[in-house]
């Protein structure tokens, strides 16, 4: 571990260094002196994201590089605001998957260890096996997709589940409202698989398997992120700045570098 952060900090200050030069010999403007620091930034920062992702195995267990690096990027731009706990904690609902896939991702990113990796369920009014519907509106019985801060453990009609804040105006920030949040269910599971050719759904929540349930919750409880994805719908979010999570990123490798010098 330290022989790799070590080598990311030599890589950057490299580049840094040949950048740097360039700039002294040409004497760029500021503004363009800047884009270049992105540039660099940004090309690490990819370069990070693809050694975590095969680090964690994410490859094999189903999930894309382009969903991981938005979950990523949105994870580090969370943390720069300061809204996450010390957990480092990712959790991805990808809903480009079939239900019948195990398309729910628990990533422990300060090990890169895929903690869990199970099915979880889409809204209803979402679509059969495979969601292409999302709503933010109550009632909907929809899922809603983008960023999710993980809130209180409570015991409702579910049993023990989790709360959800949306973190995305007009795509998820109804959750509170409409009560979307992480509980067991009997309909995800391999016997609903086999009886219906996919899931069973809920009112908009990311329903996961009820034996796992407590697992799920305690994992990604206290102020981590969730994820929910799908890539045909048209989406955005404030938390997809890659120049900035690009930049957390390598503060965050320089200073493991000084702390182990």
């Amino acid at each position: 571990m330290k022989k790799y952060i070590l080598g990311i900090a030599t890589i950057f200050l490299a580049g840094m260094s040949i950048v740097g030069t360039s700039w002294k010999a040409v004497e760029l403007p500021h503004t363009q002196q800047d884009a270049v620091k992105a540039i660099a930034a940004d090309s690490l920062y990819n370069k990070y994201i693809l050694n975590i992702y095969h680090q964690v195995h994410l490859d094999s267990a189903g999930l894309s590089e382009q969903v991981f690096e938005k979950a990523l990027t949105g994870f580090y731009n969370m943390k720069y605001s300061g809204l996450l706990h010390a957990k480092s904690i990712l959790t991805i609902a990808d809903f480009d998957q079939e239900s019948c896939k195990k398309r729910l991702y628990v990533i422990d990113l300060a090990n890169k260890k895929l903690l869990m990796n199970t099915w979880v369920a889409h809204g209803q009014n979402s679509g059969g096996d495979k969601p292409s519907a999302f709503s933010n509106n109550i009632n909907s019985n929809q899922s809603s997709l983008g960023f999710y801060l993980t809130g209180e453990i409570y015991y409702g009609k579910h049993g023990r589940s989790l709360k959800l804040d949306g973190m995305d105006q007009g795509f998820n920030s109804n959750a509170r409202e409409r009560s979307i949040v992480v509980h067991g269910a009997s309909y995800v599971s391999q016997q609903s698989i086999d009886q219906l050719g996919r899931l069973g759904r809920s009112q908009g929540c990311p329903a996961v398997p009820a034996k796992l349930a407590d697992q799920v919750i305690n994992t990604i409880s206290d102020r981590t992120v969730l994820f929910i994805n799908n890539s045909e719908q048209q989406y955005n979010s404030a938390f997809l700045n890659e120049t900035l999570a690009a930049s957390v990123v390598l503060n965050q490798e320089q200073l493991f570098a000084a702390q182990m010098d």
